[in-house]
């Protein structure tokens, strides 16, 4: 461990005090040190001003010339819906829409062919979407409040929540506030509310940075590979159990997988599992993380068929901190992650940041 985070300090020194940045994005691997992470992030992930190499042409020339919109007061659009439809199909620009602060009772759908659209939250007035529509009305991903399903989607400042009443523990009564199906997403000091199933990170590959979920069962679930990053997980407490995450990786050819890094786990039930083998080959590490009391000892459930058993399933720990992160209890099929098993997990490289990932945008306005 030590290895590494002395290496870390070297990365982020060379990154911070050298002209452009030498080391390659995909290859630097987050601080151990959380006090390091932000001035690796300003570092590591510089905007497309800054000369970057080797990100997405389609990207760079939809970043050339953005098209601006604004919903709520002062506005062209009074829901985000309306601003959604009138970006053209198979756009090759981006769009950001400015949401004035307020409340938006609407389900949006930002759909396949409009790519490169970010929603950018009023930073000192958030905005939240609200609907309460539930699995058993749509199907579980369709009952989102946002449901994304193009590429190139960020959100900045956005609040997203399913109002839903809290499930009772009958069928269909899942309730989520995210889906996101679209490939190379990002979300930033975004919040998402719910109970069951808060959060369908369903496909493709996201990173999420200063983020809030909170929910009770498998409320971040999916099958897609994503980095969490300083994001909190709240475990609403009042169930009898709760995971904070179900990965739905189905075979050993599947390239997914939740990596949770620099994240809080946080509430105080006792009862949560970090995790379970929602498909025989789900895949999810903390690493760096703080575990509160919320996490029972055991600390992740196998095999929907057998709890107890971790199958084919991967589920790994490092160097975490807090009450709940003591491994003395987990169950044999928990891995301790070395330093060579945690790689992958830690760096950007794991979701091919370098060729799409830009920093958030601080503005919306021409």
């Amino acid at each position: 461990m030590e290895t590494v985070r002395l290496l870390n300090v070297v990365i982020v020194c060379v990154l911070v005090f050298c002209p452009g940045g030498v080391i390659p994005l995909d290859t630097v691997p987050i601080p151990a040190e959380k006090s390091q992470v932000e001035s690796w992030f300003r570092a590591s992930v510089q905007p497309l001003q800054s000369g970057r190499k080797g990100v997405d042409p389609a990207l760079v020339k939809a970043e050339a010339a953005p098209v601006y919109l604004k919903v709520g007061k002062g506005g062209q659009f009074k829901t985000i819906q309306e601003a959604v439809k009138t970006i053209p199909a198979r756009n090759t620009k981006r769009y950001i829409i400015f949401i004035a602060g307020g409340k938006y009772n609407e389900r949006v759908k930002i759909d396949f062919d409009r790519p490169f659209v970010t929603l950018y939250g009023d930073p000192k007035n958030r905005p939240t979407l609200v609907a309460a529509t539930t699995a058993a009305q749509v199907g579980t991903i369709y009952s989102a409040t946002l449901y994304v399903l193009s590429d190139y989607f960020s959100a900045v400042n956005i609040d997203v929540r399913n109002s839903a009443p809290r499930p009772t523990g009958k069928r269909d009564q899942q309730a989520v506030a995210l889906t996101i199906t679209g490939d190379k997403a990002s979300f930033y000091n975004c919040k998402f509310y719910g109970f069951q199933d808060t959060l369908c990170d369903h496909n493709n590959r996201h990173f999420y940075k200063d983020c809030y979920v909170e929910g009770t069962v498998d409320f971040v679930f999916g099958n897609a590979k994503s980095i969490f990053l300083n994001t909190q997980l709240r475990v609403i407490p009042g169930d009898q159990m709760a995971m904070v995450s179900a990965h739905g990786r189905n075979s050993e050819k599947e390239d997914t997988g939740f990596s949770f890094v620099h994240c809080q786990v946080t509430g105080n039930s006792k009862v949560a599992v970090l995790g379970r083998g929602w498909f025989p080959y789900s895949k999810t590490i903390f690493a760096y993380t703080y575990i509160g009391n919320a996490i029972k000892p055991e600390g992740w459930m196998g095999m929907r068929t057998n709890p107890k058993n971790g199958g084919t399933c991967y589920f790994g720990e490092y160097n975490n901190t807090g009450p709940g992160a003591k491994m003395d209890g987990r169950p044999k099929f928990v891995k301790r992650l070395t330093d060579a098993d945690v790689k992958p997990f830690i760096s950007l490289g794991y979701i091919g940041a370098s060729k799409w990932l830009l920093p958030p945008i601080t503005k919306a306005v021409q």
